[in-house]
Formats: C-alpha cells, structure tokens, sequence
C-alpha cells in the first residue's frame, strides 16, 4: 500500500472507510463535458508514456541514472498541502530546472484539504462550510508552489483526493464545492487544473457529476489493474477527458532497479497535461 502523498496510516484509513476494493505538444482539445477553458491561458505541454510517482523526489544523481535508461518519461512530484505525507529536500527550482533539462517531464502533484466523511484524522480537513473557502486559499497556494519551482502558467497542477465514502451525498456535494473552488483559482493563475483520485470513488464523483462546470481539465485515476493504459480500461463515459487529458495510476510499490539506483514507485500510463518549466 503505497504512502507517497498522506501518510500510510491516514491513507490505509480513507481506503478502509471508503470500501475500495502520444502526442508531445498542441492545445488541449475542448470538451463539453469538462471545465469551461480560459481564452488566456496558455496551451499545455503534453507527454505521452510511462510516469511514475515516489514519496520524496529523488536525488539529482538517481534521477539522471533514471533517465539514463529511457524506461520512464515523466514523474510526478508533490509541490505542497497541508496534508503532504513526505518532506521534500530534493525539491527546489534548481532541481526542477536540472531534470528538465536532462529530459524528464514533471507531473506536479498538491495534496489539499480531504473530504470531512474520511475518518483518517488529517491535518486539513474540509466541511461543507469551509469548501468553497478552502478551495480558493489552496488552489492559489498551489499554484504559487508550482511557480516558485520554475512551473510556469500553462502547467497543469493536479489536486490530490484520497478515497472517501461517495454514497453520502452531503460529503460528495461539499467535496465538488472545494474541487470547483480549487480549480477555479488555478484557472484564475492561468494553469491547467488536474485530478488526482480513486476509480471508484474520488475520481468517480468527479467523472459521474452532472453538473460539469468548474470540474477538473484532466483526470488522473488510480486502478491497479496492472494494465498500461488509459483507454481500455477507462471506467466512465467515453466521451469524458478526450484529446489526451487521462492519466492511469495502474502498479504500487514497485520497488525498482534503474541505472545502479533503486527506489519504490507507483507507475502510471500518461497521456496528459505536465509541467512548463
């Protein structure tokens, strides 16, 4: 069970309480039944290939001797939140700047405030009477984690949901009011606003909600079906998060030798929005 972005014991307790059993560049192709998009901001970058995510960004070195091998094209790095599981001493501009230029793709990850109906005692929780509030403060607090890494507007940043109890309606009602203030206040910065959650339950209540307005531009769901994909396996609708805006997280815990240097990975299947560094 992997613990890259709240701690293991919060996560194994939001999994318990919730039941949970290529193109490189271009515009992000519109879709009616997603976000409305900014006239202003910035076209994506995009990276199609494998990407994986760790607790702590790796050091420089081991992540040239990655690269170096050419198994994976991107990584996923957690940029802020109250609720990040992991310090990060790695991650400053200059090493955003280094493994940009020795050919990575950077996936920014912001772990924020978790739905009030999860029983992991977090340090940021949501309640319908703060949602729209904490939303706004946390989408523009990752934007501004993102910037001072050299992610530039026309970055996707993507909001990190753990699992929750999606058949109490109040929970998921407060839960999109703080998806739509986040996304919002990132849309206001000019970045791409991503989603982090699970098949069944984070990601479904964003992919199965009616009303479309103000939802994430991309999502990222977790099914650890040990498929390589973002297509076969897609669990919604099909015409949901067309024109290369779907990340899969399909393995954890893959403890893996690259280059000389081993670290424990979760993988995921890209097609979707990075950082512009």
């Amino acid at each position: 069970m992997s613990g890259h972005r709240i701690s293991k014991r919060r996560r194994y307790a939001a999994w318990s309480a919730a039941g949970v059993a290529a193109l490189i560049g271009g515009a992000l192709t519109a879709n009616a039944a997603t976000s409305t998009t900014s006239t202003t901001r910035p076209a994506p970058s995009l990276y199609s290939g494998r990407a994986f995510d760790t607790c702590t960004a790796p050091k420089l070195s081991a992540m040239k001797a990655w690269k170096a091998t050419n198994f994976y094209g991107a990584a996923a790095v957690y940029v802020g939140g109250k609720n990040r599981g992991c310090a990060q001493p790695q991650l400053t501009s200059s090493w955003v700047k280094s493994v940009s230029a020795s050919g990575w793709k950077l996936i920014p990850l912001y772990v924020g405030a978790q739905p009030p109906c999860q029983t992991s005692a977090n340090p940021e929780k949501l309640t319908a009477a703060t949602a729209a509030s904490l939303g706004k403060t946390d989408g523009t607090d990752a934007v501004a984690k993102a910037a001072a890494l050299g992610m530039k507007a026309g970055s996707a940043v993507y909001l990190d949901m753990e699992a929750y109890d999606i058949t109490s309606t109040s929970c998921v009602s407060a839960v999109l009011t703080y998806i739509r203030a986040w996304d919002k206040a990132v849309h206001a910065k000019n970045y791409w606003a991503g989603f982090y959650g699970f098949k069944s339950t984070s990601a479904a209540a964003v992919a199965k909600a009616k009303d479309r307005t103000d939802l994430p531009d991309i999502l990222w769901y977790a099914y650890y079906d040990k498929v390589r994909t973002t297509t076969t396996d897609w669990p919604y609708a099909s015409t949901l998060y067309t024109g290369h805006r779907r990340g899969h997280q399909y393995l954890v815990n893959s403890k893996e030798t690259r280059g000389g240097v081993t670290i424990t990975v979760d993988r995921s299947a890209w097609d979707a929005p990075v950082a512009i560094v």
